[in-house]
């Protein structure tokens, strides 16, 4: 099996099995994350990610960025003299 098969082999609760152990740095059984393990599976989540067609609202790492033009913005500019 490539690795290509094993992305796509992998089931949702092993996704979110995944997700969990790269943010909290520890395998379900709680055992510590070594760092080239946390690379791999960053990798793994990221390539699961697009290719079974999640959301980019959902994805690991997603920034809302909100309006760019600042007219729903709320806040007021600082006022500094």
């Amino acid at each position: 099996m490539n690795l290509d098969a094993l992305i796509r082999s992998l089931t949702p609760v092993v996704y979110e099995n995944l997700k969990n152990a790269v943010a909290t740095g520890r395998w379900p059984d709680g055992r510590k994350l070594e760092d080239g393990q946390r690379e791999l599976c960053m990798e793994a989540i990221i390539y699961y990610e697009s290719t079974h067609d999640v959301p980019s609202d959902q994805r690991v790492g997603y920034l809302d960025q909100g309006c760019k033009s600042g007219k729903d913005d709320d806040t007021q500019p600082l006022n500094i003299q």
